[in-house]
C-alpha cells in the first residue's frame, strides 16, 4: 500500500478497500505513516465521506489497534452508556447504579472533562479516596462482586483513535460523520460491552447543533455497532440548555443522588429513566415497558440508591460521604447572580454557561489545570421561567474570588430575556434502535 495512492483514491470519491483501511491504521499507529499524509486523507474523507462498509472497517481497525477488554465471562449482561458530551450531564452517576441493581454488569471506562463539558471520572473523584485507576484484576473482581466499576480510559485503548483525534483537532476535520462515528465506536467496541446505549446530544451545549445532524450521527453509530455484533440503541437529547440545575463535579454528584432518592429535577429524571430503560432492555431482554417498570421500581424501592453507595465504597470512596453526598465539601464563596430586568428567559447558551463553570474552577482551562471539585454553578431559573428584577438567576460556587467577575459576565452573556414566555423544546427528540 502506498499512502499517496490511498489519498488520491479518496480524493476522487472512490471507496477504499478493507485491506487499505486496515493497513493504513496499522501503519499509522506504529509510526510508519507521517502526519501530513494522514491529514490529507482526513480532509479527503471530510469532503468525500465514507460508505457504511468503509466506516465499519475503519471502526473495527481502530478498536483493535491496541488493548481490548474481554468481558465474555459476564455473558450478555454487560452494557455501556456513552454521551457525546454536554453541560450538567451527570446521567452515568444515575443510570449505572440503576442498571447494576437490576442485574446488568457495568464494566465501564469513562473520560475526564473536555472543554466546557464535564467528565464522569472528575465527578467521581469528588469522593475522597475514590480510585479511578483500578488494576485489571481489581476492576474485574469489583464487577463480579458488585456489578459495577467505572475507571478512567486505558492509555492503550484504541491508540489509533488517540492519534487521529489529536490530528483532526488541529486540521479542522473533527466534524466529519464517518470520523466521529469511528472515533466514538472504536473506543466503545474496545471496551468490550455486549450492549451499548448512546446519548447523542444536540443544541448549543453539544457538538451537533441541529437534531437532524445528531440523528444522522446516531443512526450511523447504531448501524456500525450492529454490524460489529453489538446490541445498540441511541437517544437524541436536547442540550440547548444545561441538564438539571447543577453544573460542576460535586454539585452534580449531589443532584444525581437526589434522582436516586426519588427527588431532583424533572428533565434529568426523564433522560435518566429513558437511558436506563434502554440499557436494561438491551442487556436483560425485557420489553421497553417491562424495563421501564423495573427502572422506576429500582428508584422507588431504594435499590438503585443502595447500589450507588455500595459502588462508591467498593471503589475506595469515603463511606460517610457515599451514604450522604450532601456532606461533600462546599466552596467557600457562593455568589448570587441577580436579574436586572423583568421578563422571561428566552435563551440559554449551554456552552457559554459551561465555560462560566470552568472559569470558576470546575473544569480545565489547560491540560495541567487542577480541578476544584466543589466549584460550579447551581441554576435557579431556566428557559421559559418568569423573572423579576432582583430575582436570583444562579449561584456561583468557587474558592477563587478573582474568578467571580469573569464567570458572572460569561454567564449573563449566555442568557437572553424577552417579554413573552417561550416554549421549551423537546427533551428527547428520538430513540433509534
Amino acid at each position: 500500500m502506498r499512502m499517496y495512492d490511498v489519498i488520491t483514491k479518496k480524493k476522487h470519491g472512490e471507496e477504499l478497500s478493507d485491506s487499505e483501511i486496515r493497513e493504513f491504521i496499522t501503519e499509522y499507529t506504529e509510526g510508519r505513516v507521517p502526519d501530513y499524509q494522514v491529514s490529507a486523507l482526513m480532509m479527503a474523507i471530510y469532503f468525500k465521506g465514507m460508505c457504511d462498509r468503509e466506516t465499519s472497517t475503519l471502526t473495527m481497525a481502530m478498536s483493535t489497534s491496541g488493548d481490548t477488554v474481554d468481558l465474555s465471562e459476564f455473558g450478555t449482561l454487560t452494557v455501556d452508556k456513552h454521551s457525546t458530551g454536554g453541560v450538567g450531564d451527570k446521567t452515568t452517576l444515575v443510570v449505572a447504579p440503576i442498571a447494576a441493581s437490576l442485574g446488568c454488569r457495568l464494566a465501564k471506562m469513562s473520560g475526564r472533562g473536555l472543554g466546557h463539558t464535564g467528565g464522569t471520572v472528575d465527578k467521581l473523584e469528588s469522593f475522597p479516596g475514590f480510585d479511578t485507576s483500578l488494576t485489571p484484576e481489581r476492576f474485574f473482581a469489583q464487577v463480579r462482586e458488585h456489578g459495577i466499576a467505572v475507571i478512567g480510559q486505558s492509555g492503550n485503548l484504541a491508540p489509533a483513535d488517540k492519534k487521529l483525534y489529536a490530528l483532526r483537532d488541529v486540521t479542522a476535520t473533527v466534524d466529519s460523520i464517518p470520523l466521529i462515528t469511528s472515533s466514538i465506536m472504536s473506543k466503545k467496541l474496545a471496551a468490550g460491552s455486549n450492549s451499548i446505549v448512546l446519548d447523542v446530544k444536540c443544541g448549543s451545549g453539544a457538538f451537533m447543533r441541529e437534531p437532524e445532524d445528531a440523528e444522522t450521527l446516531a443512526t450511523k453509530m447504531v448501524e456500525i455497532g450492529k454490524r460489529c455484533g453489538r446490541n445498540m440503541a441511541a437517544l437524541i437529547t436536547n442540550m440547548d440548555i444545561p441538564l438539571g440545575y447543577a453544573i460542576g463535579n460535586s454539585l452534580e454528584v449531589k443532584e444525581a443522588y437526589s434522582i436516586l432518592s426519588g427527588e431532583g429535577p424533572d428533565d434529568l429524571r426523564a433522560v435518566c429513566v429513558e437511558l436506563a430503560t434502554n440499557m436494561v432492555s438491551l442487556a436483560l431482554g425485557y420489553t421497553a415497558e417491562e424495563a421501564r417498570e423495573k427502572v422506576l421500581d429500582a428508584i422507588a424501592s431504594g435499590k438503585a440508591k443502595s447500589k450507588f453507595t455500595e459502588w462508591i465504597i467498593a471503589q475506595g470512596g469515603d463511606a460517610t460521604l457515599a451514604e450522604n453526598p450532601a456532606l461533600l465539601p462546599e466552596s467557600s464563596i457562593k455568589h448570587e447572580i441577580r436579574a436586572t430586568k423583568d421578563g422571561y428567559i428566552s435563551k440559554m447558551n449551554a456552552e457559554e454557561i459551561g465555560v462560566s463553570s470552568v472559569i470558576l474552577g470546575a473544569g480545565r482551562e489547560t491540560k495541567d489545570s487542577i480541578i476544584d471539585h466543589s466549584a460550579g454553578i447551581v441554576l435557579v431559573k431556566k428557559l421559559g421561567d418568569k423573572v423579576s428584577v432582583g430575582d436570583t438567576l444562579a449561584v456561583l460556587h468557587t474558592n477563587n474570588k478573582d474568578a467571580i467577575s469573569a464567570a458572572e459576565a460569561k454567564f449573563l452573556g449566555a442568557i437572553s430575556m424577552s417579554d413573552e414566555k417561550v416554549e421549551v423544546g423537546k427533551l428527547i427528540y428520538k430513540t433509534i434502535r
